[in-house]
C-alpha cells in the first residue's frame, strides 16, 4: 500500500521527520517496504527550486511555422512574461483567443532544469537546453506529469490548481514523501489513510483528528427509490445505498488525480475516481451504478444460478456455474437486479451497470461481504482488486454509511448534482460488540513485564479501545505484586482482530515496545531431541555424495507434462499424477511422481557451461492415494535420490576415456 505523507497528516499532526517514521514503524509490527522521494532532497529527480517555478498561462498562440506546436505566454514570476514553445495538445483549444479571462496554472521549467525525457521510455533524466525550435528560441518549456516524475502521463502538461501562487518553487507546493508499506493480514485496519493514522497517532502520541463526513442532500428522498433485498446475511451482514441525479461525468481535481497516482492507482473520471479515493481513505470499497441501469432500483444480493454469466468490467464474459470452464468451486455471491447478475460481490462491476459519460443519476453502494467467500470467488476468477483485498481481511461493520456521506459529498462538489436525502441501510446482522476483561497479572504472564492496570489502559485507550478499570488496588510488596485491578475493555468495531484476552497481551507487548521486553530463560532444561534415524541417513548419503565431488540441487515439486514427456514419454500420462484443483501456472499443474525429469532440466542449461556435471537432489515425489491402496485419501510422499553424471571422464588407472551421461534414481 503506497501511502503519500500529505495525505496523512490531514488526519495526524505529525512531530517526527519522515526519515524518523519510517524508522519507528517496524518497531511497532508495520512494515516499510520503501520510501518514495517525489520533487524533494533525496528524491532520484529533485525538483531545483530556483529553476523549476509555478506559473500563469496568459495566451495560446498558433506557431507561425508549424501546425503542431503552439507559443504559451508564461507569467513565472519573473521581470516580464516568458515565451514558451509547446506541443501540448491540451493547449491547443486556447490558442488564438487573445488573453486567456482564466489563466492556466502550470509548471514552468528554466533552461538549466533537469527533468525527466518524456518523449523516451523508461525514466531518463535529461537537462533542459535552450535550441530553435522552427524558427522560434525555446530555452524553457511547460512541463507534463511524466517530465516531473509524477506519473507516465505525457499527452499535455500538467494543469495545476486556480490557488497555486504563481513563482513558488514546485518543490514547495507538491514535494511528496509516499510510504510503501507492506500489510500483514492482521493488519487488516491499516488499509487506509485513516487506518494508518489511527496506529501512527497512538505510537507517537501526536493529536489525531478523525473528522465526521457530512452531505448536503438537497435532492428528494431515497426512499421509495432504491431498496435492498439480502438473501443470506451471513454472507452479507450490511448493505447501503445512497443516490445524487443529475451528475456530469468528467475529470476528477487534479489534486485527487495527483493523490490516487501517488497512491498506484489511475485515475479515470471523477465519480470513480472518488470512489477509489474514499476506499483508500477510509477503507470502504464502495460502487457505483447508473441509476437508470437498475430494474427498478431495486438491488438484490444473492448467489448465482445455474448458467448464468456476467460481462465483467475487464471485458469479460464470465460462467459464473461451478465447473472446470468457469474456475469455480461454488456459485458466488452476486449483486442483481431482477433481470439478472450486475456484479460479483466486492470483487468486480459488469459493464451492463456501469457508470458511463451519459451517466446522470448514480446509485452508490457500500457494503460489508463475509471474507471467505470473497477470497474464495477473487481467486478462483483470478481477479484480485483492492477492494477485494480490503473485503477478504475484513472490513469495520461502521464504515457504509461514513463511506457513503464522504463520497456523495465529494460527488456533489466535483461532479454537480444534488444528494438525495437520506440512505437505504440494510442491517441484519450489526457488530456484535466484543467485550473482554484483562489483569495486570494476566499481561505479566504473557508479556513479561509487570504493568499496572492504568498503564494497560492508557495503551489500549491511544489505540482506540475503550477501557474502564474496576478492583482495588495493588497489594503486597515489589516480590509478590499482585494488581487485583481489572481493565474492562471494549474492542473497537475496525479491530476484527482482537478476540480473546491473548490478543489484548499482543496490542500491550506492542505498544510496550518489542526492543524493551526482558529476555528471559526457560526454567527448565530442554528434553534431549528425539533421533530421527531415516533424517540422520539422509543427512550421511548428502554428506558422502557431496565428499565425492557432487553437487545437490533442489527442484520444484511441481512440474510440467511437456517436460515429463522429453524425458519419459511412457510416465506422460496425466492420470497417474496428483493435479491441483487452482495451480499459480499452467506449467505447475501436476506434483511430481519421479525426480529425473526435474534433474534433467537443471542437467541440460549447465552442461551449457561446464565439460562435466555431478549433480543429485534428495526429494520428494508425490503418488496419487489408490497407489497405495482404497483406505489412503492423501497422496503418498516417498523420498528419493537421483544422481545425474555427464560430460567428460577424468582419466584414472583402467579408465577409458570418453564422454559420458548417466542419470540414476534410488
Amino acid at each position: 500500500m503506497k501511502v503519500p505523507l500529505s495525505w496523512l497528516r490531514e488526519f495526524v499532526a505529525l512531530s517526527v521527520s519522515p526519515t524518523e517514521l519510517a524508522e519507528l514503524l517496524p518497531h511497532y509490527g508495520i512494515e516499510i517496504a520503501g520510501v518514495q522521494m517525489i520533487g524533494l532532497e533525496g528524491a532520484e529527480l529533485p525538483w531545483d527550486p530556483a529553476l523549476i517555478l509555478v506559473a500563469n498561462i496568459l495566451e495560446v498562440k498558433q506557431h507561425p511555422n508549424a501546425d503542431r506546436l503552439v507559443l504559451a505566454e508564461v507569467d513565472y514570476g519573473g521581470p516580464q512574461p516568458h515565451t514558451v514553445v509547446t506541443g501540448a495538445p491540451n493547449l491547443f483549444p486556447y490558442r488564438d483567443q487573445g488573453r486567456l479571462a482564466h489563466p492556466l496554472k502550470a509548471v514552468f521549467a528554466k533552461e538549466g532544469s533537469r527533468l525527466y525525457d518524456g518523449h523516451v521510455e523508461g525514466k531518463v533524466i535529461t537537462t533542459l537546453k535552450g535550441r530553435p525550435v522552427r524558427g522560434v528560441m525555446s530555452d524553457a518549456m511547460l512541463c507534463s506529469e511524466k517530465e516531473l516524475g509524477i506519473s507516465e502521463e505525457h499527452e499535455g502538461i500538467l494543469i495545476l490548481e486556480d490557488d497555486a501562487p504563481i513563482g513558488v518553487p514546485l518543490r514547495d507546493l507538491l514535494g511528496e514523501v509516499v510510504f510503501e508499506i507492506e500489510i500483514t493480514p492482521n493488519y487488516a485496519r491499516c488499509l487506509s489513510i485513516v487506518g494508518l493514522a489511527r496506529e501512527i497517532a497512538a505510537i507517537t502520541g501526536d493529536p489525531l483528528t478523525l473528522p465526521v463526513p457530512q452531505v448536503q442532500a438537497d435532492g428528494p428522498p431515497i426512499s421509495g427509490r432504491a431498496g435492498v433485498t439480502i438473501s443470506d446475511p451471513d454472507l452479507c451482514p450490511r448493505f447501503a445505498l445512497g443516490m445524487i441525479e443529475g451528475v456530469r461525468i468528467g475529470p476528477s481535481p487534479q489534486w485527487m488525480q495527483r493523490r490516487l497516482t501517488y497512491a498506484g492507482m489511475r485515475p479515470i473520471s471523477n465519480v470513480v475516481d472518488i470512489s477509489n479515493y474514499v476506499m483508500l481513505e477510509w477503507g470502504q470499497p464502495t460502487h457505483a451504478f447508473d441509476y437508470e441501469k437498475v430494474a427498478d432500483g431495486t438491488l438484490i444480493v444473492r448467489n448465482a444460478e445455474f448458467g448464468e454469466r456476467l460481462l465483467t468490467l475487464d471485458g469479460k464474459d464470465r460462467d459464473l456455474t461451478p465447473g472446470p470452464q468457469s474456475g469455480l468451486s461454488h456459485y458466488p455471491l452476486m449483486v442483481c437486479d431482477r433481470s439478472g447478475p450486475l456484479a460479483v460481490a466486492g470483487v468486480m462491476g459488469g459493464e451492463a451497470s456501469e457508470v458511463s459519460d451519459a451517466t446522470t443519476t448514480v446509485l452508490l453502494e457500500a457494503a460489508i461481504w463475509e471474507p471467505v467467500q470473497i477470497r474464495k470467488t477473487a481467486r478462483a476468477l483470478k481477479v484480485p482488486s483492492e477492494a477485494s483485498r480490503r473485503f477478504e481481511r475484513g472490513v469495520d461493520y461502521e464504515l457504509p454509511p461514513i463511506a457513503l456521506r464522504r463520497c456523495l459529498e465529494l460527488m456533489r462538489l466535483y461532479a454537480g448534482g444534488a444528494v438525495a436525502e437520506g440512505l437505504v441501510d440494510a442491517y441484519p446482522q450489526p457488530w456484535k460488540t466484543v467485550d473482554l476483561e484483562l489483569m495486570p497479572n494476566e499481561v505479566a504472564r504473557i508479556v513479561g513485564v509487570r504493568l499496572s492496570a492504568r498503564e494497560i489502559a492508557d495503551m489500549l485507550n491511544r489505540l482506540g479501545f475503550d477501557c474502564a478499570i474496576r478492583g482495588g488496588a495493588a497489594i503486597g510488596d515489589f516480590a509478590g505484586y499482585a494488581d487485583m485491578s481489572v481493565v474492562q475493555v471494549r474492542v473497537p468495531s475496525f479491530r476484527l482482530d482482537i478476540e480473546i484476552v491473548a490478543d489484548l497481551c499482543e496490542e500491550v507487548a506492542r505498544m510496550y515496545g518489542y526492543a524493551n521486553l526482558p529476555s528471559t530463560l526457560l526454567a527448565d532444561e530442554l528434553p534431549p531431541p528425539d533421533s530421527h534415524s531415516d533424517l540422520e541417513l539422509e543427512q550421511k548419503a548428502r554428506d558422502l555424495l557431496v565428499g565425492a565431488g557432487l553437487d545437490e540441487v533442489i527442484t520444484h515439486s511441481l512440474i510440467d507434462m511437456a517436460l515429463v514427456a522429453a524425458v519419459n514419454p511412457a510416465e506422460a500420462v496425466a492420470g497417474r499424477y496428483v493435479k491441483l484443483s487452482n495451480p499459480n501456472a499452467p506449467e505447475h499443474s501436476y506434483m511430481r511422481r519421479s525426480l529425473l525429469p526435474s534433474l534433467a532440466a537443471v542437467l541440460v542449461p549447465n552442461l551449457r557451461e561446464l565439460g562435466r556435471v555431478l549433480l543429485f537432489e534428495v526429494g520428494r515425489v508425490y503418488l496419487r492415494p489408490e497407489s497405495y491402496g482404497p483406505d489412503r485419501w492423501l497422496p503418498a510422499e516417498p523420498r528419493r535420490l537421483v544422481i545425474a553424471l555427464a560430460g567428460r571422464v577424468r582419466k584414472k588407472p583402467g579408465w577409458a576415456p570418453g564422454a559420458t551421461c548417466l542419470i540414476s534414481t534410488i
